[in-house]
């Protein structure tokens, strides 16, 4: 029954969910882009409802008046709204709430707003970071000099920290040169030690341990001082990482060579130094409730489709997970239809192929230390794409595209209709070939199934092991597997020389298939027609792929149909299967429903004699609109 309600999922569709899926449409005035929906004020009727709103207090210590910004005041739905509360009771209300114990925890969590009092800071950061027994968690105390002598403390993580940084920058500054006279008179402690004291070029101040806690884990130092109760990171981050080096999985002859690392910030640099625009937007998240990953969502504003940024975001907000180590586990999450075998996010290495797709209206998510990014929506002709294709003449990137899809159908189809051929359908060959064959298998012992089988199981043992075994000995198991091994199998009679060869060609069709996810795509499909060849014939081949084209249709990536602009049929960029030339690839793929749907002018050849011939035709017909002769 399982089975069969599996295959009943498959190739049904409930409208009921089509109706509650995201399905991406173009910007109008009744659908506001991202930002308006973002910034959009509450009303008075909104904050009675329910949700939240900003409340700002200020309190006075020691004949002082500080201001306390951003102190978030929760309403509940259906009761009467919250036009006031203290400080202080706020503060005593969210001791409450974070003090308790939770489940499964062996420690209390530290209260919401930082503490006046240092020895308090310090007690509560032991407890947090469970220090002495963790050692890596460095806390320096020392004493600001000046006129204004104050107790202070600096805590940093050892291995991801520069201390070089932390000696010179930080606190060098504050205990030898801190006594210098500066008019500070209108300063207070914390803001002269952040605008006059630190020469960091990102300084920052918090009033929660949360950030503090934060900015901690990722590499800041953070100083506590006596007497205050707002914290200042200072970026000092300084890991050891791996440079930039020469993508792996996306070698291109032509292009560039250079490849994402783990660097979070490099990878978000390379794409930025290729993009040179002030409309790049880089907005941040983290994913994470017991270790927290850095997210970053880039797109291109001005040019991306408002509602696909809203629901990348709706998405990667909603994971609530432990930790997050890669861009893999987060496709997973985000991706519809997760049950699906074909890839519905693009991951990528490549920076130029990256920002290529930003500027074509996709969102780009960087996650954490991955050294691939994730590119949304995508369609499936981006997946046999690659960045070479659009540096190369357009005659040679269409026949590179035309050589991929042929060996697509290869990989995934050579093996299923050897065993229709041999099996059921031996009359639609010639007689020669068929004699041939059939003596090649007059010793083999199996059946032509049992036979594709052995070999594609060998062949794939031989791809997971050359992946798995160092790399100075990965070539030599390459070619013993492939030319001893298949030699000594032909010789003692298990596999027939014809099947060596449907295998290799199958296999040199799947190394061609320059996305990672789709070569195990065809890698998995290809068993399954291997099976129905097996059963029907070519009537299972044809069946099973009516089930995979009836499927494929159905799918959508972030609400975007991934066989537009094919099915469905769309006036789209002429970039799918072939290329056109450069100077003809006028507008942004259609399927991302841009807000600006030209890349470029019409006519940009201007200079070309046919280019002027068609303008003097259209001021000949007396056309003199320059827009309209375009």
């Amino acid at each position: 029954m399982a089975i069969t309600s599996f295959f009943k999922r498959l190739l049904s569709v409930d409208d009921r969910i089509l109706d509650q899926e995201f399905q991406l449409t173009p910007v109008t005035d009744e659908n506001p882009s991202y930002k308006e929906t973002q910034t959009q004020p509450r009303n008075n009727q909104q904050r009675a409802s329910g949700g939240s709103f900003r409340l700002k207090k200020t309190i006075v210590r020691f004949g002082e008046r500080y201001r306390v910004d951003d102190v978030t005041v929760n309403t509940v739905h259906g009761h009467k709204e919250v036009t006031s509360i203290s400080y202080v009771e706020l503060q005593q209300r969210a001791f409450k709430r974070t003090s308790k114990m939770k489940k499964g925890s062996s420690a209390e969590e530290p209260p919401v707003f930082i503490q006046y009092a240092l020895a308090d800071n310090q007690q509560i950061l032991e407890k947090v970071f469970r220090l002495p027994i963790n050692a890596d968690i460095i806390i320096r105390k020392f004493r600001l000099g000046g006129e204004h002598v104050a107790d202070a403390m600096a805590i940093f993580v050892d291995g991801i920290a520069d201390k070089t940084i932390i000696n010179n920058h930080i606190l060098e500054p504050l205990m030898m040169l801190s006594d210098l006279e500066h008019d500070i008179a209108s300063l207070t402690l914390e803001d002269r030690v952040q605008n006059v004291l630190l020469p960091g070029n990102q300084v920052m101040k918090f009033s929660t341990y949360k950030d503090a806690i934060e900015n901690i884990l990722a590499g800041s130092t953070v100083l506590f001082i006596d007497g205050v109760n707002v914290v200042i990171s200072v970026e000092t981050k300084g890991w050891e990482h791996r440079p930039v080096g020469i993508n792996q999985t996306e070698a291109a002859v032509r292009g560039p060579h250079d490849a994402f690392t783990e660097n979070f910030r490099s990878n978000t640099g390379l794409v930025r130094s290729k993009l040179r625009s002030p409309n790049l937007i880089t907005e941040m998240r983290q994913l994470g409730t017991l270790a927290s990953t850095d997210i970053a969502i880039m797109y291109m504003d001005g040019v991306v489709n408002p509602n696909v940024v809203k629901e990348v975001m709706r998405r990667i907000e909603s994971i609530k997970v432990d930790y997050v180590p890669e861009s893999g586990l987060v496709e997973q999450f985000i991706e519809d239809a997760p049950m699906g075998v074909i890839p519905k996010l693009l991951s990528t290495e490549r920076p130029d192929r990256v920002a290529y797709g930003l500027t074509e209206g996709q969102v780009a998510i960087f996650v954490g230390h991955s050294p691939y990014v994730l590119l949304v929506p995508v369609l499936f002709w981006s997946l046999l794409q690659t960045a070479e294709d659009a540096y190369l003449h357009w005659p040679f990137g269409t026949f590179i595209r035309f050589i991929r899809v042929i060996a697509l159908f290869i990989a995934l189809l050579l093996p299923a209709l050897y065993i229709s051929v041999t099996n059921f359908h031996p009359e639609m060959i010639p007689t020669e070939i068929m004699l041939s064959i059939a003596s090649s298998r007059e010793r083999v012992p199996f059946p032509v199934v049992i036979e594709v089988l052995i070999m594609e199981f060998s062949i794939e043992l031989i791809r997971e092991a050359g992946i798995r075994i160092p790399s100075v000995i990965g070539p030599t198991i390459g070619i013993v597997g492939a030319l001893i091994l298949g030699q000594a199998a032909v010789a003692a009679g298990i596999i027939s020389p014809l099947l060596i060869i449907v295998v290799a060609v199958t296999a040199l069709g799947s190394f061609t298939m320059p996305n990672y996810n789709l070569s195990f795509t065809v890698r998995v499909l290809r068993f399954g027609f291997i099976a129905s060849a097996a059963v029907f014939g070519f009537y299972g081949i044809i069946l099973l792929f009516m089930v995979l084209m009836m499927h494929a249709v159905t799918l959508r990536s972030l609400g975007v149909p991934i066989l537009s602009p094919i099915a469905p049929r769309r006036n789209s960029s002429p970039d799918t299967i072939w290329r056109a030339p450069a100077y003809k690839m006028e507008v942004r793929p259609n399927p991302y429903f841009p807000i600006r749907k030209r890349r470029q002018t019409p006519m940009s050849r201007s200079w070309s004699p046919l280019a002027k011939d068609a303008d003097q035709m259209a001021q000949d017909r007396g056309d003199n609109d320059e827009e309209k002769r375009k």
